[in-house]
């Protein structure tokens, strides 16, 4: 158990604090609720980068860490999206569905190829493209820019350039993808059998 691993499942606690904040805002429409889960957002998010920093300086990478760390940034931006995109008007300007579904779309898309290739390999490599990650910046970029309540322009804006690098990133991760699958001997046309 690393000081990296341990900053990341706090940041996974974190997430049940944050989704129970988003709820008794949409509920009540107090201030307060939305301004401490801005704040447990933006500490999750920046323990992120801080786990980060620690793996890599001190060497501290582990399989575990390998899968908790992409973990902990899904549950995250899925519990905010999705609660975000719930109708919370008056109190919040909901985050356009077309986003969340881009979101969810490639996540189940990645889920399927990922299953495939465990399946075929018994082992699956994912090899983040910056595509990804910039896709993930700017879905936490919407999240915050909707609960500071800024403008609507700016949320939809911010919206579509997510939506987009999600789009982009879900292409290259299937390209990736076929490419493995082409390389299995399994993939291969198996040898018709003369008839005797």
């Amino acid at each position: 158990m690393t000081t990296a691993n341990k900053i990341t499942i706090f940041r996974i606690l974190l997430i049940p604090f944050f989704a129970v904040l988003l709820i008794y805002h949409g509920r009540t429409g107090h201030d307060l609720y939305r301004l401490l889960a801005l704040l447990t957002f933006l500490l999750a998010a920046v323990s992120d980068g801080i786990d980060g920093y620690i793996a890599r300086r001190y060497n501290q990478r582990s399989e575990l860490g390998a899968i908790l760390d992409p973990l902990a940034d899904k549950l995250l931006l899925v519990v905010g999206l999705v609660l975000l995109t719930i109708n919370n008007r008056p109190h919040l300007e909901p985050i356009p569905l077309w986003l969340t579904a881009t979101v969810f779309s490639r996540d189940f898309i990645l889920f399927i190829g990922m299953v495939i290739l465990h399946y075929t390999f018994g082992q699956v490599k994912v090899r983040p493209h910056w595509t990804g990650k910039i896709a993930t910046v700017l879905q936490m970029i919407v999240i915050v820019w909707c609960l500071l309540e800024w403008d609507t322009r700016g949320l939809t804006s911010w919206s579509v350039a997510a939506a987009s690098f999600t789009g982009m990133s879900s292409v290259f991760y299937l390209v990736d993808g076929i490419r493995q699958l082409s390389r299995s001997p399994t993939s291969a046309a198996s040898p018709q059998q003369e008839e005797n």
